[in-house]
C-alpha cells in the first residue's frame, strides 16, 4: 500500500500503485481532495453496510470481532491521506459528525444482535466500543503492530461477553 505515516503519497505514486496512468487518475479524480473524498466515503459505506453483512454470515460476537478488524483497516488507510482528510474536515467538505453517527449506528446493529441472543453484555454502548477501538488502534497502529492489535481486540471481546 502507498501509505506513509510521514507524508502523503503523490498523485503519481497513487496512480502507479493503482496500476493506472496519471491521466486516468486525474480524469476520475481531478484533485487530491476528490480522491480522498471518494476513498473516505467508500470506506465508511463499507463499514456501515459491513455490519449487517457480517451478521448474515456469523454469530453476533464473531461478526463484531470481524467488524473491528475492518475498522482497523479503515483507520490504517486514513494514514496516507491524513493531512488532506483533516483539512477537508476542517473546511466542512467532509462531515465528521455524520461519519461518527453512521459508525456508531453500525456498532449498535452488532451490539443489538448480540444482546438479543444473550452473547454480548447489555450495559455496553456503541460509544464505549468506539472509544476502545480508537485507543487500541492508537497504541497498536496496523500493520506494524497487527498482532498486538489483534490481542487487544480479543481482550475487548472477552470483556463484552456476559458473566456466567
Amino acid at each position: 500500500m502507498f501509505v506513509s505515516a510521514d507524508t502523503e503519497p503523490s498523485m503519481r505514486a497513487i496512480a502507479r500503485e493503482a496500476g493506472v496512468g496519471i491521466a486516468t487518475l486525474y480524469r476520475h479524480f481531478p484533485t487530491r481532495e476528490s480522491l480522498v473524498d471518494a476513498v473516505y466515503r467508500d470506506q465508511v459505506a463499507r463499514l456501515t453496510s459491513g455490519a449487517r453483512d457480517l451478521l448474515v454470515q456469523f454469530p453476533p460476537p464473531a461478526a463484531l470481532r470481524r467488524w473491528m478488524d475492518l475498522f482497523g483497516e479503515w483507520i490504517a488507510t486514513k494514514n496516507g491521506m491524513l493531512d488532506t482528510l483533516l483539512a477537508m474536515i476542517e473546511s466542512g467538505e467532509i462531515a465528521h459528525a455524520r461519519t461518527q453517527t453512521e459508525l456508531l449506528a453500525a456498532i449498535d446493529v452488532l451490539l443489538d444482535a448480540g444482546r438479543s441472543t444473550g452473547e454480548l453484555r447489555d450495559d455496553v454502548t456503541a460509544e464505549d466500543i468506539a472509544a476502545c477501538l480508537i485507543g487500541i488502534f492508537t497504541v497498536a497502529p496496523s500493520p506494524e503492530h497487527e498482532a498486538r492489535a489483534g490481542r487487544l481486540l480479543d481482550l475487548l471481546m472477552d470483556g463484552l461477553r456476559p458473566a456466567r
